[in-house]
């Protein structure tokens, strides 16, 4: 398939692959398509954002309208669609709104943090396809308040992210009680053990589809920098850089938990920041998403989990403050900025302990980081200079000094100005 005019479609549906832009398949849409159309298991190993939307939700699209009795007198769910995060599962709700244009297909997405009851409405009014992450998908189930049983069509989009979240347990309780007569598609980053496992026991004679790595690649318009730190030093690191820069800054952490530590550090100090990971609803990332592009908000602080979902044109600065888990991910996290030929500027913190980590991606990812270095002396004028949090001088405080220290507590609420040590930084920063 070299087009997608090339391809045995409804009229409408090549209208609306015309409307949505869709002319020359991707690399994983013309191997995965034709296999898919016509009924076959599918497995792809293929990044994130090389089109894999298009290449399950095309098949699905074809086999929900085709005309014969069979298609039309079905009812109930016909086709399930698992995703790791709800921000996922929302752009393929998206995605699919867009492709059935003049069809009479209904989907519903079922995820955690948003409302259960819209969602349990729009699976009852009916509905043809469910968008859903594992762990609310398998809550409606034991509540039986889902039927799965109609199901012709079963995807996974982003597998080996799913399963590294600790959803194989649900994935496999759902894929257990799907009809055994089904189509499934299963699309993956890479393919492990735990994966194949997967694969090997819910697919049959499935066609294999690989695309290279090769189609990462990190913008050409970033600058890319590698600081080494130790861990007890990065918060300083990341305020000064914030006192230095101008700009907006997406920061990514490992852990919720860390994120929510830095940002209330961050904010202690009177720099406006905002945290987004799985613990938060969809309402309050929603939230912090919108501040952060309407600028009420200068720093977002991002697990990899929650920033599938970002999608920002003007970061000026991505800072990964824990380094990613997988050198894929750093390509992912790099990619926030830079975008729409703006220039932008990605800074790495690692520690002496993760030097091999750092050329692990530099190597896998096909690029240089510049090794810059700041002065251990300016980092401690930070520190000493950042007001501790009230909670913490309490702590510390004689039981006596209470009520006199409480009386004359500072105020966080506004930046502190740009103070002399940032000439100092600049000329400490060097490649080495």
């Amino acid at each position: 398939m070299n087009k997608f005019t090339d391809l045995e479609l409804s009229p409408l549906l090549h209208r609306n692959l015309v409307r949505n832009s869709y002319v020359t398949p991707t690399p994983v849409q013309a191997q995965s398509i034709p296999p898919g159309l016509q009924g076959s298991d599918v497995v792809a190993t293929a990044q994130t954002g090389t089109g894999k939307t298009l290449a399950f939700l095309l098949p699905i699209l074809v086999k929900l309208t085709a005309q014969d009795a069979a298609a039309k007198d079905a009812k109930g769910i016909r086709a399930l669609i698992l995703a790791p995060t709800r921000e996922l599962a929302l752009q393929i709700a998206d995605s699919f709104a867009k492709m059935s244009v003049g069809t009479d297909l209904r989907s519903a997405v079922v995820v955690g943090g948003m409302s259960e009851q819209t969602q349990l409405n729009a699976i009852r009014r009916g509905v043809q396809i469910v968008i859903a992450t594992p762990g609310r998908l398998e809550d409606f189930m034991s509540r039986r308040l889902i039927d799965l049983s109609k199901v012709a069509v079963s995807v996974l989009d982003e597998a080996d992210r799913m399963l590294d979240m600790g959803f194989a347990p649900a994935i496999e309780k759902i894929l257990s009680v799907l009809p055994k007569n089904r189509q499934n598609l299963f699309f993956s980053a890479t393919m492990d053990k735990t994966v194949e496992k997967l694969i090997n026991k819910f697919s049959k004679d499935a066609v294999r589809v690989t695309v290279q790595k090769s189609i990462n690649k990190t913008p050409d318009q970033v600058d890319l920098g590698v600081y080494e730190v130790e861990s007890d030093r990065k918060v300083e690191l990341l305020r000064h850089m914030l006192t230095l820069e101008d700009g907006s800054f997406l920061v990514f952490t490992r852990t919720k938990h860390g994120a929510d530590r830095l940002t209330k550090r961050l904010s202690a100090s009177g720099i406006r920041a905002v945290a987004m990971h799985g613990d938060r609803t969809q309402n309050q990332r929603n939230q912090a998403l919108a501040g952060f592009r309407e600028n009420r908000y200068r720093v977002l602080v991002a697990t990899d989990v929650a920033a599938r979902g970002i999608h920002v044109d003007s970061v000026a600065h991505v800072v990964n403050f824990d380094l990613p888990q997988a050198p894929d991910d750093f390509v992912h996290r790099v990619g926030r900025t830079g975008r729409a030929g703006q220039k932008g500027s990605a800074s790495t913190f690692s520690t002496r302990s993760e030097r091999g980590e750092v050329k692990r991606i530099e190597r896998e990812c096909r690029v240089v980081l510049q090794r810059r270095e700041v002065s251990p002396a300016i980092l401690t004028q930070i520190a000493e200079s950042t007001p501790k949090p009230v909670a913490v001088m309490a702590e510390a405080r004689p039981p006596q000094q209470h009520h006199q220290r409480k009386q004359g507590k500072k105020s966080f609420g506004s930046h502190e100005p740009k103070s002399a040590y940032q000439s100092n930084f600049r000329r400490s920063r060097s490649v080495a």
